[in-house]
This record gives structure tokens, C-alpha cells and sequence, in this order.
């Protein structure tokens, strides 16, 4: 990409200069949206990219071609046929992009590449986010490959150890806050205006447009075909929105013919999108304290919830709800089928799945690819409160055979 691209606001239609450190619209608070002259993308390039990963796509990136990303190969993710697993739901078409085989272990690299990147393009003093784990991790890592400072804050108690840790060993200051995610956010966004540091929350654009290259993966490796449905967690909102867009500008570019129903899967203890869909209402009623096992999707308020009730509604999409009880028993059934190890949020998109089929709101001959966002790894305490313990057993053939047996 050149410099065809604008910075706009989703709502008043205000234009932002891409030099601008700007997140939402200074004249009427919108959520901002980058925009390409499409006229001027080159579809071959996207057809025939050579490569792997987020930067295979840049020519739908904001960044000329002299741009040197920082990067660790995120991205090429694998898209997996789950016929055991659709049997056991009762559809005959299913595939599970696994996007816990990004480096970290999340979707969020697929962000951070192109955020840091444009981090460094602006020439800030520092990188900051709030975060229930994943975009921390993330966040330190591609900090740490730039060399610039990272500065996160985490809500205490609140964030699976897996997450922690990575944050902590990749060398970002992290601040344990006493409050919930929204807390966090809320006061970051005052600090990096403040203090002069690059917000990388998904409220920024710039870290949608790396998230966007899920959709790329998902049909090229589909053969350029579209699926009927993309399933996926909600937590922040930025994940669906993004892949949406991924969708659609395939579609305005010719490349392919339509956009799969976008279907966001919330906790019923953190589930504002959910009800302002099923209310029709255009804004969400923030939940104050939002609870659920699925850490990465705690969120009562998320930022672009705007984005993604349009993805939903103009795809004609759903958005329902999963109990904790039906995450864990999804999370499960995707490890012990299909060998395939997420976190809890993760499994809300199985467990919304399960749910949606069996109340009659999807066919069972429908293309359904489920995104799980992040691994079984990032959040090793919650295995060992829903999985069976390890047994003691004597050093001996005879007593480790009739344990076995």
C-alpha cells in the first residue's frame, strides 16, 4: 500500500492525517476506520502474494512498500477440517482456524505487527495497552523486538498466570490495578494522551487492519471460496469487526462474491453486545462488573462494540450468549475430538456453536469456520480445576498395569 489510505471516522465522516496519534474522532468521539482507494490495489497482488503471515497481505496494509515491519512471523495460522467434531454437533461442514499458533498464542500478534510497526513510524517514546492477558503478552513481545518501552496495565486477580508471565519475562512494566478491565482501559487512554505513548488497545485502527488478515487466510486456503459463517468470541470487539472488513474488502475488490454471516459469541456473565442485538439497539448498556471463567472476553464495555453490531447486522449474523458451564464442556470436546487445545474464551465460539444449532438458528449444511483466539496454554490453571488429576502410582509393572487397565 502507498499513501492511498485515510484515517475516518465511522460516524461524522471526519479525516484524521495518518501522521495524526489520534484513536477516536477529536469532533465526535466515533470510532475511526482506516480507508483505501481500492481503485488503486492491485487484486493480483492479493491473489497471487508470495510469502506467509500478516505482511504477504501488505498491499492491504497502510504502509508504503519501503516500510520495514517488526515482525516474528505472525500469522499462517492452520485451518482445520473438524469432521469428529461436526459429527458430534450434528453439521456436516466444519473448520477451526487456530489462531493460538500465532507466537505469543493469540490473534492479538496479528494486531501488534501492524500497530508496533506504525508505533515506530510515529517515533513515540513508549507503547501502552490495558489488558485481560493476551494483549500484554503480545504487546511485550513486539515491544521487546522493537526495542521501545512497553507499559501495561492488568486488572489484579483478573488475568490467567500464562498471560502474566509473558508480559513479565518479554520486559514491560506492568501495573497490578485494583478494578476491572474498563477501569484499566479508562485510565491508560488518559495517560497515553498525557504522557505521550502510542495506545494500542484495539480501539486504535491500525491494530485492526493486522486483524483483518484472518479473513485472507481463511479464504485462500479455502480455495478462495467463502464460508457461509465465521463464529468467533467477543470480548472487546475489535476481532469481529476486523475480520469483517477482511470479508468486505475481498468482496469490494472482486476477489470474491459475498461476506459469510459474522456471528460474535459472548459469556452470559459479560454479554453487552448480545443484548443490544437482541434489544436492536444501535449502542450497548455497559455492564459494570462483568464475570466469567473465559478471562479473555471479561469485558463489560468493549470499545468497539459499534463496529461490531454493523458486522453482525449488515452480514446477517447473530450474537448469543454461552454459559461458563458451556465453555468449559466445548473446551473439552475440541481437545478430546479434534486434538485442538484453547483457552476458555476460545471454546465460546464452539460452545456458541453448539447452542445455535441445536435452537434451530443455524442449518447443519452450513460452511461454519470457528475462530479460537488463543492457546490451551495461556491459561494452565483453569486445565487443572476441569480436568481429572494425576493418579500416584509405585515404581512397579504390575501396579502402573492395573492402574492403566
Amino acid at each position: 500500500m502507498s499513501e492511498a489510505y485515510k484515517v475516518e471516522c465511522i460516524r461524522c465522516g471526519a479525516r484524521f492525517s495518518k501522521e495524526d496519534i489520534v484513536y477516536t474522532c477529536r469532533k465526535c468521539d466515533g470510532l475511526l476506520d482506516i480507508k483505501y482507494d481500492y481503485s488503486e490495489i492491485d487484486v493480483e497482488r492479493v491473489v497471487e502474494a508470495k510469502g506467509e503471515g500478516v505482511w504477504k497481505y501488505r498491499v492491504l496494509l497502510p504502509f508504503d512498500e519501503n516500510t520495514k515491519p517488526v515482525t516474528i512471523n505472525e500469522g499462517n495460522t492452520p485451518l482445520y477440517r473438524c469432521d469428529r467434531l461436526a459429527k458430534s454437533i450434528g453439521i456436516t461442514n466444519l473448520w477451526v482456524k487456530h489462531e493460538g499458533l500465532n507466537p505469543s498464542g493469540s490473534f492479538k500478534d496479528r494486531g501488534m505487527t501492524v500497530g508496533v510497526t506504525k508505533a515506530v513510524e510515529l517515533g513515540v517514546k513508549g507503547v501502552a495497552c490495558a489488558s485481560t492477558g493476551n494483549t500484554s503478552a503480545s504487546l511485550a513481545i513486539f515491544a521487546a523486538k522493537a526495542g521501545i518501552p512497553c507499559y501495561v496495565i492488568l486488572p489484579k486477580g483478573k488475568v490467567a498466570l500464562g498471560k502474566v508471565a509473558q508480559a513479565m519475562m518479554h520486559g514491560a512494566k506492568i501495573l497490578s490495578l485494583r478494578g476491572n478491565f474498563d477501569d484499566a482501559l479508562r485510565i491508560v487512554r488518559v495517560l497515553c494522551e498525557e504522557e505521550k505513548l502510542y495506545l494500542l488497545n484495539s480501539v486504535n485502527p491500525y491494530r485492526l487492519e493486522g486483524q483483518k488478515t484472518i479473513a485472507f487466510e481463511v479464504v485462500e486456503k479455502l480455495e478462495w471460496e467463502v464460508p457461509d459463517r465465521v463464529i468467533l468470541p467477543v470480548g472487546n470487539a475489535g476481532n469481529i469487526s476486523a475480520i469483517f472488513k477482511g470479508f468486505s474488502e475481498l468482496k469490494t475488490l472482486g476477489i470474491t462474491d459475498s461476506i459469510p454471516k459474522m456471528t460474535g459469541i459472548q459469556a452470559e456473565g459479560a454479554k453487552p453486545v448480545v443484548n443490544a442485538f437482541k434489544e436492536g439497539k444501535e449502542e450497548i448498556i455497559p455492564e459494570d462488573k462483568p464475570e466469567t471463567i473465559a478471562s479473555a472476553i471479561r469485558i463489560g464495555n468493549p470499545v468497539n462494540a459499534a463496529k461490531a453490531l454493523f458486522a453482525i447486522r449488515d452480514s446477517g449474523g447473530i450474537a448469543e450468549s454461552v454459559t461458563d458451564g458451556e465453555i468449559t464442556e466445548a473446551q473439552l470436546e475440541l481437545a478430546r475430538l479434534e486434538g485442538i487445545g484453547v483457552e476458555p474464551a476460545s471454546a465460546a465460539s464452539i460452545a456458541g456453536l453448539k447452542k445455535l444449532v441445536e435452537i434451530g438458528e443455524i442449518e447443519r449444511d452450513e460452511g461454519i469456520v470457528c475462530i479460537t483466539t488463543g492457546h490451551l496454554l495461556k491459561d494452565p490453571e483453569r486445565v487443572i480445576e476441569i480436568c481429572e488429576t494425576p493418579k500416584e502410582v509405585d515404581a512397579d509393572v504390575d501396579a502402573v498395569r492395573k492402574m492403566m487397565i
